[in-house]
């Protein structure tokens, strides 16, 4: 499976951790993460936020580490055929990004050509924005829990 090509929709204030993790581990594997911003280009860095449980009844966010865009955004939208699947990753950014018309037109691309879409945390909310796309679709702790 490896040397796959995947892009990964991040906005600023993107959960640090969705980010660096996914992409780190993905390369450790062989494959090319390209990780783009609407109207963002390569080379240029965006804000990372940090979210924590220290006790409270919900997270706290905290700001996290500039995170490099490594593709223009332009250039990964005029070349979606090439990728193999994307990830939408979480944190702060889905809330804005989610909007973007570009965005929506890349996760229907994918979705349309059967290719994968994956996710974590708030990243569902891009999902949940291209009408369509989660019908009949299920978590995977759901189907986990199915199996039991």
């Amino acid at each position: 499976m490896s040397g796959k090509k995947i892009l990964m929709l991040t906005g600023e204030f993107t959960e640090e951790y969705e980010i660096f993790v996914y992409q780190q581990g993905m390369e450790a594997v062989g494959h090319t993460v390209h990780v783009v911003c609407p109207d963002k280009s390569e080379g240029d860095l965006i804000k990372t936020s940090l979210h924590d449980f220290e006790g409270d009844q919900t997270y706290t966010e905290k700001p996290g580490h500039f995170a490099e865009i490594n593709k223009t955004f332009s250039e990964a939208e005029a070349e979606l055929d090439s990728y193999d699947a994307v990830y939408a990753a979480g944190g702060r950014g889905p809330e804005y990004i989610r909007t973007d018309p570009r965005i929506q037109a890349m996760v229907r691309h994918f979705h349309d050509a059967g290719k994968p879409i994956f996710t974590i945390c708030h990243g569902v909310q891009i999902l949940m924005a291209v009408p369509g796309v989660l019908k009949g679709k299920r978590s995977l702790v759901s189907a986990l829990a199915r199996r039991r």
